[in-house]
């Protein structure tokens, strides 16, 4: 698993130095539409029932307003329509801005 060395914010694109010196970038947009979280994707139960994750697919206007490391595995972003649920790993976040 790479880490992030270095985020920035950049027009609207969150700019990621990797620690193997790769970059990626990612739209703000994307980023909030790939939110792993139970509100965005929903959450299934253990008898298979799906709950949540009926809302809103784009996010046009969206910017990340600031983020924060959480542990050594992930980011979580806080956006501009208030959404800060979804934790990115950094594996995900990774594969995320390779899509």
């Amino acid at each position: 698993m790479h880490a992030p060395t270095n985020l920035q914010l950049i027009g609207s694109e969150v700019a990621i130095v990797w620690d193997d010196g790769a970059e990626s970038y990612v739209t703000f947009e994307k980023l909030r539409a790939g939110s792993p979280s139970a509100a965005n994707i929903g959450e299934t139960d253990i008898l298979g029932n799906k709950y949540g994750g009926d809302g809103p697919k784009k996010f046009p206007g969206v910017h990340v307003v600031s983020w924060a490391i959480v542990g050594n595995y992930a980011v979580r972003f806080n956006f501009s329509d208030g959404h800060n649920t979804g934790l990115y790993s950094y594996d995900y976040l990774r594969r995320l801005a390779a899509t």
